[in-house]
């Protein structure tokens, strides 16, 4: 969804195309949530000869739509026209920046950020979510003389906190400060938002405040007495007068370049950057204001972390697109993923499972009624393809739930379940909000997120961290193939205290300790799996059939065509081909069949038969060795893999389906990893 970016230097002398360039690359570095237009706002330059000393000139503010490189053309294009001067240097200065997603009006520069207070541009604020009662606000603010210019919900935030200013400097309250207005916004603001506020009364100054949508604090010192000094000491935030450089940004993959030392920000919290320090105060929407002034609040101290990722992460290295490292890197994110959590046993020792964030509520586990998967998308179909694993090895019944349906449904979810939320990045708004309401119906929650520090991996009661690295294709790949591994791992660890299915469980760390070898054997199909594209390239659906096991991997591999492809596909049950699917069939629609060594092959091979007898263009991924027994007649064009344990062979099917995703949006000539109208996280309903 929206990206949001702030630099701030402070005691440090910048230049201002310096300043614009690293506000740039800090969009660059949040493309990958999706985006439709996009802004930044800086500081315009002092008037040294105006009188009134004591007037800050109005920020500057550029919106564009399109692109980021749009908006770099349109904001040098405007300097030049202005005669603004781009080597001016600042010894202090605050810029902020945007990706916006569209939700509440068409991209436009208009509706774009930073959206402003009025035309002096007095407040400023950049956002990340959805305000559920700007309608409300809108019609107040308008009836108190305010003019809306966007369509958009965030409008409402800045016109607010320049109300809040100019009644609290009406009834006499000179000294109230920035943190104080934006405390008394947020009273009034109901929704999920990340917020960064920039204002001409308070300048080089800034406000960061977050209820559901992440954001983060990254701090880099100049001096080295200052960075030998303990980040862990919450004292380390407060302005010490030290040269140093501070930044705000909506995923740590933009700080990193800069520094490695952050804050994640917290719901409810507030964070003023001011003097080269950063104040933290807690929200609490029960304090209004007494006797009529606002309220000061009291702050509260945090210590840093390391960041634990690498510049190399966020590059393509050499790759073409994101997508396409992210696929390729898959035996090393499932090595990493495995690492230190099998144990291979030895000629007294069983071989085991060790979850670590787990090993306390095993037991509850296993007491639970039922186990509960709930997730959207990609993290959803990767619970469902270990669903019948989990199922075996706990004896527990094991439901899935959509996020958003879950919660429309206001599904039973009871004390005696375990429910388990997964997603890739943590924050997916809809899996909040089930979390929200499960926690509420007194449910053991557990995550399973690629992000340390993520909503989900708070707010849950235990969880498993995947450790794939950072994803930044739209798509998932990498994410998914590591989360099924770590499904997989949980069905072992709760099943550990069955004697009955010690081989199985045995057989299967087995395969797990080879899937990385295996999956680097399959990523050899990728020239074939381009030679198929290009015979699809001009195709306008696909058809994919699974069943058992590969259920998900039928519908993983068909979202990956549609999202990134834009070729309508369609995953299928097998099972219920005859019960409408079936009319579709001819000899012009591409049909992919998954039909893998399992417990299901025969009935696969029927389905084979079936559609071969209603001539319909047929691919058949099999089993190394198993051509002719799945292609009738030598009729239809197959893909072999790689056989492993029947519960894994899903990280070893969608690997294909994934090369030719990305090969056929390639050849059709698409953005591989920024797909049309799509988002990597997916921060609003």
């Amino acid at each position: 969804m929206c990206g949001i970016f702030a630099y701030l230097n402070f005691s440090v002398t910048r230049e201002r195309r310096y300043i614009l360039e690293v506000l740039f690359n800090g969009l660059r570095r949040l493309e990958y949530r999706g985006y439709d237009s996009a802004g930044i706002s800086i500081d315009s330059s002092f008037d040294s000869s105006n009188a009134d000393a004591v007037v800050v000139p109005p920020p500057l503010v550029f919106r564009q739509e399109g692109n980021i490189e749009s908006l770099v053309k349109s904001v040098y294009q405007e300097v030049a026209a202005t005669d603004l001067n781009l080597e001016e240097s600042f010894s202090i200065h605050a810029g902020i920046a945007h990706t916006r997603w569209a939700t509440h009006g068409e991209p436009s520069p208009r509706n774009s950020h930073p959206q402003t207070s009025d035309a002096s541009n007095e407040f400023l604020v950049v956002h990340n979510g959805v305000i559920t009662n700007y309608e409300v606000l809108k019609q107040t603010l308008i009836r108190h003389g305010f003019t809306f210019q966007s369509e958009t919900d965030t409008e409402v935030i800045p016109k607010l906190a320049k109300f809040v200013f100019d009644n609290a400097n009406e009834e006499g309250d000179k000294s109230v400060t920035f943190s104080q207005v934006v405390l008394e916004v947020m009273r009034h603001l109901e929704g999920a938002y990340a917020l960064i506020f920039k204002s001409r009364h308070y300048p080089n100054e800034l406000i960061a405040c977050k209820r559901g949508s992440p954001l983060v604090l990254g701090v880099k010192e100049l001096t080295e007495e200052s960075s030998r000094a303990s980040f862990n000491d919450p004292k380390f935030l407060l302005s010490n007068g030290q040269p140093k450089e501070l930044f705000l940004s909506s995923d740590p993959s933009a700080l990193v370049e800069h520094t490695k030392r952050v804050l994640v920000i917290e719901d409810g919290e507030v964070v003023h950057l001011k003097d080269g320090g950063a104040s933290i105060f807690k929200f609490d929407n029960a304090k209004g204001k007494p006797n009529g002034a606002l309220t000061r609040p009291a702050s509260v101290q945090r210590a840093l972390s390391v960041l634990e990722m690498e510049v190399e992460q966020i590059n393509k290295g050499k790759y073409e697109h994101y997508m396409q490292k992210e696929i390729h890197e898959q035996p090393q994110s499932l090595t990493t993923t495995m690492r230190g959590r099998l144990i291979r046993g030895g000629s007294c020792k069983a071989k085991s499972v060790l979850l670590g964030g787990l090993k306390d509520h095993l037991k509850t586990i296993r007491r639970s009624r039922r186990i509960v998967f709930i997730g959207c998308g990609t993290s959803y179909n990767a619970a469902l393809a270990a669903r019948p694993i989990l199922e075996e090895l706990s004896g527990i019944p094991v439901t899935m739930e959509i996020a958003s349906d879950l919660l429309d449904r206001q599904g039973p979810i009871y004390r005696e379940d375990t429910t388990v939320f997964v997603s890739q990045s943590g924050e997916t708004a809809d899996t909040l909000l089930a979390l929200e309401y499960a926690l509420e119906n007194g449910a053991l929650c557990v995550g399973i997120t690629n992000t340390v520090g993520s909503a989900i991996a708070r707010n849950t009661h235990c969880g498993v961290h995947i450790n794939a690295g950072c994803e930044i294709g739209v798509a998932s790949t990498k994410a998914y193939t590591s989360q099924i591994v770590v499904m997989a791992m949980l069905a072992l660890a709760i099943g550990d205290d069955t004697i009955s299915s010690q081989t199985r469980r045995e057989a299967i760390i087995d395969g797990l300790f080879d899937l990385p070898g295996k999956v680097k054997e399959v990523l050899k199909l990728d020239e074939e799996m381009k030679d198929l594209a290009k015979l699809l390239i001009a195709e306008q659906s696909l058809l994919v059939f699974g069943r058992g096991y590969n259920y998900a991997t039928a519908l993983e591999g068909a979202l990956k065509v549609k999202e990134v492809s834009l070729m309508h596909s369609e995953g299928i049950l097998a099972g219920e081909m005859k019960h409408g699917p079936l009319a579709l069939v001819d000899e012009t629609l591409p049909i992919v069949v998954i039909a893998t060594r399992d417990a299901c092959f025969s009935k696969q091979q029927s389905v084979i038969q079936q559609l071969h007898a209603r001539k319909g263009r047929l691919i058949v991924m099999c089993t190394k060795g198993d051509a002719e027994s799945v292609c009738v007649g030598g009729s239809c064009r197959v893909i072999e893999v790689p056989q492993v344990e029947d519960c894994l062979q899903p990280v070893i099917n969608i690997v294909p389906l994934q090369l030719l995703a990305y090969h056929l949006t390639v050849l059709r000539g698409y953005n591989v990893d920024q797909p049309r109208n799509l988002a990597k996280s997916v921060t609003t309903q």
